[in-house]
């Protein structure tokens, strides 16, 4: 049984869906793997060290394709590469799911195709799998070292002869596992921290990491409501949301460095800073919008360039960072798809090897169920 690792079908893209430790590890599993020519190549990982872990190297994306029962990759696949599928072949990757135009093309061709973003993440046994948490953790590090890059003063405060440097000041905005990791890297940095979150839960994360929490009044009702549901079934009154969108405003007004990270699978990412609220931003000051990709958080951004405002804002759209991250990033997505391939993997007793791996596709499966967007000729996927 093989399976195979095509190259991203884009230039932005330098992540590769399994490394060579990856295939070392498929292969104990009892795969043979096989890869696209320089397929690795933009995350340094060269054909050599995919020969040197057991993989056969292909010579395009249809070779890998006809070889394969199981196809991973990073995003989507082309229209191409989709049109070469045969039934029965599996497809592994972050597809997109609820932007993907070509889930029909899929299912039309008899192909099971996994999107990872679908992954349940209160599963315990799923959190090894979680593609979301890896890349994010990644993607919430690399802004803050991008915003240090573009803002033309230092972060930490410095004590000179000539006086004395402020230290930054940075509004992380959303508290994911990407703003938490904005958070932690800018106050190593020796920024000063101030962040928000809808979920007035994340409140003692944020500031178990040295992080100021921007406080939101509400009511005792209120309180309650969101604390009883963790905060992720919270659905706050017109108030609450005016409230913050004001506590933002004067809090954005005064920092030095705004890092978004606020996406919804499936819609478009909402817009938490608005045209007014850049107008009052110091010149020269940075937003890095890490949902630029998705329609972006900030007003005005575009994904994969830096614009200038009038009053001197720097908004750069930052919207693909763990592939700025390739070789770390890949390790990662390549160790989440192979720990999924495992649930894959039908009990095979004691003695498993290349001889008896059989797959075990199971819709009832929690974890498989939940990522299947395409299976026996039909989408399974509900729309938004």
């Amino acid at each position: 049984m093989k399976i195979g690792v095509i190259s991203a079908d884009s230039a932005s893209e330098s992540r590769v869906a399994i490394t060579p430790d990856a295939v070392k590890k498929l292969r104990k599993l009892g795969f043979e793997v096989v890869i696209q020519s320089n397929a690795g190549q933009a995350a340094y990982y060269a054909d050599e060290l995919y020969q040197a872990a057991g993989a056969d190297i292909a010579s395009s994306s249809a070779e890998v394709i006809t070889q394969s029962q199981i196809i991973t990759t990073v995003n989507d696949l082309s229209a191409e590469a989709i049109d070469g599928l045969s039934s029965g072949q599996i497809v592994i990757g972050m597809l997109d799911p609820y932007r993907n135009t070509q889930l029909d093309s899929y299912a039309a061709k008899g192909a099971t195709a996994f999107a990872m973003e679908l992954l349940p993440r209160t599963l315990s046994r799923a959190q090894n799998m979680d593609v979301l948490s890896s890349q994010a953790n990644l993607a919430g590090y690399k802004a803050v070292l991008l915003a240090a890059n573009e803002y033309s003063r230092p972060f930490p405060m410095f004590m000179t002869s000539a006086g004395t440097v402020k230290p930054a000041k940075v509004v992380i905005l959303g508290v994911g596992v990407a703003g938490l990791q904005a958070i932690a890297t800018a106050k190593r940095l020796g920024a000063v921290v101030e962040a928000s979150d809808l979920r007035p839960t994340a409140r003692e994360q944020v500031e178990s990491l040295g992080g100021k929490w921007l406080d939101v009044p509400m009511s005792a009702e209120e309180a309650e409501t969101a604390k009883s549901t963790g905060g992720y079934a919270w659905t706050p009154s017109e108030q609450y949301v005016k409230d913050q969108a004001a506590v933002v405003d004067k809090a954005l007004s005064n920092a030095d460095i705004v890092i978004t990270t606020a996406q919804i699978p499936g819609r478009n990412a909402p817009r938490l800073v608005h045209g007014a609220t850049l107008a009052k931003m110091k010149a020269g000051s940075v937003l890095i919008d890490m949902a630029a990709g998705t329609g972006g958080n900030v007003e005005g951004s575009v994904p994969n360039e830096t614009i200038t405002t009038d009053n001197g804002v720097r908004i750069v759209g930052a919207a693909n960072i763990p592939s700025q991250l390739a070789a770390q990033s890949s390790d990662l997505y390549a160790n989440n798809l192979v720990n999924f391939i495992t649930t894959l993997i039908a009990p095979a007793g004691d003695d498993a090897s290349a001889t008896n791996l059989a797959l075990n596709l199971d819709m009832e499966d929690e974890i498989q169920g939940a990522l299947a967007v395409t299976h026996e000729g039909q989408v399974r996927l509900a729309k938004r």
